[in-house]
């Protein structure tokens, strides 16, 4: 038995899986295809499916035109061991998109990411509530998570 997550595109599929694919290690597309029958989404040829990896998980994207946009309800979740490797991800996955509170970003086609650092998750089960607290305040703060002041306010 297999999981695979699964992303409906409207359009540029293979624009964004190539995108997601190079920025992330341990990527990369593994197969695509036509649907050669008529569809809901279009005329035989019209829809299609790439299959690939995103850090060793399996993804399957279909283009098949509108249905229902990406929202909050799913997001990728990158934690990152630097923030040179946050800085990078953030400005790609950035670029025509929409930045939110805490890490949170919508790419250009609209789907959610969280870009975090790994440091943020053991910050935040530290024993003492009062740690916690103190760096959930700054992350509270931030559009794009920065490790040097959620180390502070964990110090502080």
């Amino acid at each position: 038995m297999d999981v695979i997550q699964h992303l409906w595109f409207e359009r540029d599929m293979d624009e964004a899986v190539s995108l997601y694919t190079s920025l992330i290690p341990n990527s990369e597309i593994t197969g695509g295809a036509a649907v050669m029958a008529e569809s809901p989404g279009g005329p035989a040829g019209s829809v299609r499916t790439l299959s690939f990896t995103l850090g060793g998980q399996a993804y399957r994207a279909l283009q098949a035109g509108p249905l229902d946009p990406f929202n909050h309800a799913f997001s990728i979740m990158v934690q990152c061991d630097t923030q040179a490797e946050i800085d990078r991800l953030w400005d790609a996955l950035s670029e025509g998109g929409v930045v939110e509170q805490c890490g949170w970003l919508r790419d250009r086609w609209g789907l959610s990411w969280q870009i975090v650092p790994r440091r943020l998750g053991e910050l935040m089960s530290d024993p003492d509530p009062q740690v916690v607290r103190r760096v959930t305040e700054q992350m509270m703060q931030m559009v794009k998570l920065d490790i040097a002041p959620l180390e502070a306010a964990a110090r502080a």
